[in-house]
């Protein structure tokens, strides 16, 4: 596998940065140029006291969005609030963070749109100090890092030197390139590095005839969400896809299927490698027992279709004498837990993540989806988050399950 660069996993990441009040304020732009130059989106939020040391029209200019500022304004309710800024993210990076706003963050305040979008996100927060030596080392700042810490907050920094006051120590924001390279860190987990991973997304077609065909609501979103997520693992990753209009995540060897035929024969042909197989893919369950070879002519009667069963290409998989790690998906419409355990068993699968579909914004085509991730003797529940997010999880979860299956 090749060597990943160290920013490749920010790409189409969604980040929002927070700049609060503070003489570091000024390295902002070009923390915004690094992250974007990498790949990701930004989304700009500041402090009302940071727009005493910056400009919003300056880190407008850089990020090509517009710079949010007040909590309640013509866009937080009428176009990107906290609450969709907060489910938006797949990270949030603080900086500067200064002294008062950790004090802030370390006891919950929603009293500016900054501390308010932090209280309401699930993506992973990272924040990035600046302050005098002084501020730094006072007791209740190490209380108020520690106890942010003990929440799972990332502390970048600070550096230590020559400072705007005219002292020296510890407190200097963290440069513009090595906050990316922080931030690309919490992607790029390197969970599964080493490991090859083949994964199926997408639906298949089935066809009727040369210019018909059976298919499903399927877009693929979820499948190419893992494959990157895995790829930001550490794993080779090839990709099995049926048609979407998704574009091939960096890093990950695509191969495209359009039947489940294709698709089966695509899989097996490479499973003998892969040390995980993650089956997305939305494969029909059925296909036309015969395809016409000419375009079938609209009459007014009534056409049968006769239909015959696809070969299951994740029970195929984990019916091999010696299988990979198998996971599999379920769409469900009831008794979730019910039919998901049951496909877990019945096809002797190591892992099963089920999601309730009919649900509004949420499944087929949608951005976001909650998940039951079931295994023989354990579960997780995954809470509604964008796919991105919730891909990043399972395959958290899945490294987890497969060290421990390997008893490393």
């Amino acid at each position: 596998m090749d060597a990943q660069s160290p920013f490749e996993s920010l790409a189409a990441k969604r980040i929002v940065l927070i700049v609060t009040a503070g003489i570091a304020a000024y390295k902002a732009p070009d923390v915004v140029r690094r992250l974007r130059d990498a790949g990701a989106e930004v989304e700009v939020v500041m402090t009302p006291q940071a727009t005493a040391f910056i400009t919003p029209l300056t880190l407008q200019a850089v990020a090509g969005r517009e710079v949010r500022v007040e909590l309640f304004d013509r866009h937080a309710e009428a176009a990107m609030g906290h609450i969709e800024l907060a489910r938006w993210a797949d990270l949030v990076l603080v900086a500067p963070a200064s002294a008062d706003f950790l004090a802030r963050l370390r006891l919950g305040l929603a009293d500016s749109l900054a501390a308010a979008l932090c209280l309401a996100t699930t993506a992973r927060l990272v924040v990035a100090p600046a302050m005098n030596q002084q501020m730094w080392q006072h007791p209740a700042t190490v209380d108020n890092l520690a106890a942010l810490a003990a929440r799972g907050v990332v502390v970048a920094g600070p550096g230590a030197g020559s400072q705007a006051c005219g002292e020296v120590g510890p407190g200097r924001m963290l440069e513009a390139l090595e906050l990316a390279g922080v931030v690309a860190a919490q992607f790029a987990t390197g969970a599964l590095g080493g490991r090859t991973v083949l994964l199926t997304a997408g639906p298949t077609r089935e066809p009727i005839d040369p210019v018909r065909y059976i298919t499903n609501h399927s877009s693929g979103k979820m499948g190419y969400a893992l494959a990157t997520a895995a790829r930001e693992a550490g794993a080779e990753v090839i990709l099995v896809s049926g048609p979407t209009q998704l574009p091939t995540p960096r890093g990950v060897t695509r191969v495209d299927a359009d039947s489940a035929a294709e698709m089966l024969a695509a899989v097996m042909s490479r499973v003998a490698g892969a040390d995980i197989f993650i089956a997305t893919a939305a494969v029909a369950d059925y296909r036309p027992q015969q395809a016409a070879q000419h375009k079938l002519k609209r009459s007014r009667q009534s056409v049968t279709l006769e239909l015959t069963p696809n070969e299951d290409i994740l029970a195929r998989v984990a019916a091999l004498s010696r299988p990979p790690f198998t996971v599999g998906f379920a769409a469900e419409t009831e008794l979730l837990e019910t039919h998901a355990r049951a496909k877990l068993e019945g096809k002797g699968v190591d892992m099963i993540a089920a999601n309730q579909v009919g649900v509004a914004g949420m499944g087929f085509n949608a951005d976001e989806n909650e998940l039951l991730v079931l295994w023989r003797d354990g579960s997780e529940r995954l809470a509604r988050a964008p796919k991105a997010a919730l891909a990043r999880r399972v395959v958290d979860l899945i490294a987890r399950r497969f060290a421990a299956r390997a008893g490393v």
